[in-house]
């Protein structure tokens, strides 16, 4: 993207304020520009090749205590001019609420390395073929990977600028890329599913080849996949499905379900509500970080949240309504999906730190067991009371070592009785997308076969 169009956004969201300024009330202009191409390939042959833009302004106004919001992809004057006669419109219909306001300026905000030129320079016809190369690697692993369910290439390249009455007059631009395989492999009549993806913010660290063995392993391991009889053992979940389980946790962790009274941590501030070995992060920083940026929806400093440190829960992710209500800082994770949208509390880049040992050493003293490598149904555990229930499937733990395949089993249980049974932590952090963990051994839980 030209650089100049970031500054041409930024002028623009500080002509709006001012527009909106000058009707008596104070404004934020958000505006974000977006281009994302996706490539499908299928046999080798292009399934599919888009390329979609995005562009808009969000104007939020509060006048009394009310605020009001309205948007607009039409940029004309006469445009603007209406969204700020809708939004005021909007606030006028609105009820007062002593906690509304706009954060003042940081003074500043950090240099991060999130654009890299070489998404947007790099020929299509070479990301084509990186598509392709994932697929022929995965082909390549093993001849029983037959079908290719879903090869593809992405990248989005972005632009984000912000301004509001306070003094906030910020912007920045940035772009990231990824892989993504899911194959079949078949055995038989019976076929099995694998799958590996791999985001990042550099067109280099793409690797098509490691993304296409992965997909093809993660199939070809489960041929011949069975029950095991119901039993209650210790339980290791691979980095993915760790993932799924913190993503399940995410919107408990927000300053705006607890509020709302939906979070099964309301109330266990400084409590123990983990293992000694969990600690959990939102780092909005963080280098390499799909989610990273300098500043979050509201023109907040973006930062490093610690919210449960050595199994004690030490805080929420706030934005400013939720802060100013608990008379706080806000944490920088006022959330903006699209300028369609006013900030929510969201996370940025979230994970489980990781530990010291290896997955071999996690897995070494285990008599017998069940190492997870998908769950099905995570859609319906409760965030609100914790509870779960998920079909299972992955690899019999045997003295030590991985074994046979394991299917059509369930693991049930608690969000924070699981992670107070956490005795064990990989050094193997693994991001999918901007939510990562490494490998979690539970101590005990009961698979129903």
């Amino acid at each position: 993207m030209d650089p100049q169009l970031e500054k041409d956004y930024l002028d623009l969201v500080v002509q709006v304020v001012e527009k909106a300024g000058k009707r008596g009330v104070m404004a934020e202009a958000y505006l974000s520009g977006s281009q994302e191409l996706n490539i499908e390939v299928r046999d080798q042959e292009i399934e599919a090749l888009t390329v979609a833009s995005d562009r808009g302004l969000g104007l939020r106004v509060l006048a009394g205590g009310k605020v009001g919001f309205a948007y607009t992809t039409d940029l004309s004057p006469a445009a603007l001019d209406e969204v700020v006669d809708r939004a005021l419109a909007n606030a006028g219909l609105a009820t007062a609420d002593p906690f509304n306001r706009l954060p003042g300026s940081p003074g500043g905000y950090p240099e991060l390395a999130i654009y890299d030129p070489d998404i947007e320079a790099t020929p299509v016809a070479d990301k084509i073929e990186m598509a392709r190369k994932l697929e022929r690697e995965a082909r390549a692993f093993d001849p029983r990977v037959k079908i290719t369910e879903s090869c593809c290439y992405r990248d989005q390249t972005y632009v984000v600028a912000l301004a509001n009455s306070q003094g906030v007059a910020a912007s920045y631009r940035g772009a990231y890329c990824g892989l993504s395989l899911f194959v079949v492999a078949v055995e038989g009549a019976e076929n099995q599913t694998g799958f590996s993806l791999q985001y990042t913010l550099r067109l280099k660290e793409l690797d098509a080849a490691r993304v296409g063995r992965e997909a093809a392993a993660r199939a070809v391991r489960q041929l011949g996949a069975r029950r095991i009889e119901t039993q209650k053992a210790a339980v290791v979940f691979d980095p993915y499905v760790a993932s799924n389980f913190l993503s399940v946790l995410a919107s408990s962790l927000t300053a705006e379900a607890v509020q709302k009274g939906k979070s099964l941590f309301k109330g266990r501030v400084g409590q123990k509500v983990a293992s000694d070995m969990v600690s959990i992060i939102d780092d909005g920083r963080l280098a390499g970080g799909i989610a990273t940026a300098p500043f979050d929806g509201e023109g907040v400093p973006t930062g490093r949240t610690v919210l449960i440190e050595g199994g004690i829960l030490r805080g929420f992710l706030h934005n400013t309504y939720t802060a100013a209500r608990e008379g706080v800082k806000s944490t920088g994770n006022g959330s903006r999906g699209s300028f369609k949208t006013t900030p929510e509390v969201g996370t940025t880049n979230f994970f489980i730190q990781p530990g010291k040992l290896s997955p071999e050493e996690l897995l070494k003293d285990i008599e017998r067991g069940f190492y997870v490598t998908e769950v099905m149904g995570m859609h319906t555990a409760n965030p609100v009371s914790g509870d779960f229930s998920v079909g299972a499937s992955g690899l019999l733990i045997e003295k030590g070592e991985l074994t046979r395949p394991v299917r059509g089993v369930a693991i049930a249980g608690n969000l924070i009785g699981l992670l107070e049974a956490v005795d064990g932590v990989g050094n193997d952090l693994v991001f999918f997308g901007a939510t990562g963990s490494p490998t979690l051994r539970i101590a005990r839980m009961t698979i129903s076969g």
